[in-house]
């Protein structure tokens, strides 16, 4: 692999001798882009779960080494820092996360996943785009590498591990990233979108994903033989009567102007037909974007499910439990300004058609924390298209987790490393 990059470099390097114009993002990634696409594909052959992404961070600081880059490798986990400085200048962040879901692709691809299901688990597949993002991520590392005529600064790679989980970059961050490293002026990173033609990117102001938490309800009964009710105080209807009421915290107790998803996804209660039990579990998603929002929605739980138990006769002792983990995904932001400078950089990349506006959606992803710090970094995450033409015209597009999900590779990758390129590239100059 290393002779195989040293040779391909050396090709490029003697392309751009024999230009005589300056030399754009472009230019590189018509010719990278047979060596990113094999990278995609052995990515893609290859996922590692969350945590366990040991193998793919080595792949990843081996690409940056050979590049000139100063890795530290195991940083938070399987993280991975790489450090290029070019002179005086702005430092900016631009980040990829990793790790792959535990599930069994079911895409046909002739490069599909190796890692399949047997008794080790249930296989792993990069659904999420991960391979996608590691791909223009390197790809635009590359680029940069090469053009270091054209910027002063400092570029920082972050290979985040665990992203699916909610857990890496705060794992990064609680390590002393910004302490060891410096603290970017900018933080920049890219997530696929199944629905976006592949060729076009989308930008989002302000809030443009969610609070995700997983809050969970256990609640405490009576049991009895299910031919005597009068018995029992029934954890099921109880539980019933708590997932009805607590449909009406978005639609009569938040604002129509304000975001919030309450929903219900596991509601377990009993192992025989005719047993009342003696409990129910429900676990919940609550997905907002403002903090005042989300406190709100915590409180209007609790206290529904304390009302709910009180009428039907519980004691004090018996109130159910309602846990609300510490951890959660916060809501990321994207830095208005920011965004206009790389929307900018977009347009003159790709064409100001193919650069379209996104609606925030209610999921969730950790590149948000690296926003959200004391130093304040002004970041951005913007969106990737990767639908092909043919599923387009189908109407066939499987969400980002399914196994049946894939992007259009070669258009997705040459359009995520010019956008990057030239956005990271105009920062570092000041302009856009």
């Amino acid at each position: 692999m290393k002779k195989l990059s040293l040779i391909v470099l050396g090709i490029v390097a003697i392309g751009l001798m024999s230009w005589n114009g300056p030399i754009v993002p472009g230019d590189l990634i018509e010719r990278d882009l047979p060596y990113l696409l094999e990278f995609y594909k052995t990515r893609h052959q290859h996922p590692e779960i969350s945590l366990q992404e040991k193998e793919t961070a080595e792949a990843l600081a081996k690409e940056l080494e050979q590049l000139g880059f100063e890795v530290t490798r195991s940083f938070g986990g399987h993280g991975i820092v790489g450090i290029l400085k070019n002179g005086e200048g702005p430092q900016i962040l631009y980040r990829t996360d990793m790790d792959a879901l535990p599930m069994a692709e079911r895409t046909e691809l002739p490069y599909t996943s190796k890692n399949v299901p047997g008794t080790d688990g249930p296989g792993a597949m990069h659904a999420c785009g991960h391979d996608m993002h590691m791909t223009t991520w390197l790809g635009t590392a590359r680029a940069l590498a090469q053009m270091k005529d054209q910027w002063k600064g400092t570029l920082m790679m972050i290979g985040q591990p665990a992203e699916e989980i909610g857990q890496g970059a705060k794992m990064m961050i609680d390590e002393g990233l910004y302490q060891k490293f410096g603290v970017p002026d900018y933080a920049v990173g890219l997530h696929c979108s199944p629905t976006i033609p592949a060729g076009q990117v989308g930008f989002g102001k302000g809030y443009t994903m969610a609070n995700t938490e997983k809050i969970t309800i256990n609640v405490f009964g009576k049991g009895a033989h299910g031919a005597s009710p009068h018995m029992s105080i029934d954890p099921v209807v109880i539980a019933s009567m708590i997932v009805m009421d607590l449909q009406t915290i978005v639609s009569r107790n938040i604002k129509p102007t304000d975001a919030a998803v309450v929903t219900v996804g596991v509601f377990q209660s009993g192992t025989a037909y005719n047993v009342i039990p003696d409990g129910a579990k429900l676990e919940l998603t609550v997905r907002t974007y403002a903090e005042e929002t989300r406190l709100f929605v915590h409180k209007r739980i609790k206290e529904i499910t304390r009302g709910v138990a009180l009428g039907a006769g519980l004691p004090e002792d018996m109130m159910p439990e309602v846990i609300i983990p510490d951890v959660f995904t916060p809501a990321n932001y994207n830095d208005p300004e920011l965004v206009d400078h790389l929307v900018a950089s977009a347009q003159k990349a790709i064409g100001a058609e193919q650069v379209i506006d996104a609606e925030p959606l209610m999921i969730g992803e950790d590149f948000s924390r690296y926003g959200l710090t004391p130093e304040d970094v002004p970041a951005v995450l913007f969106w990737l298209g990767t639908a092909p033409e043919e599923r387009l015209q189908s109407g066939d597009l499987p969400g980002l987790h399914s196994p049946f999900y894939y992007p259009d590779p070669e258009t997705s990758i040459e359009t995520g490393v010019n956008v990057t390129s030239q956005g990271l590239i105009d920062l570092f100059n000041g302009k856009s």
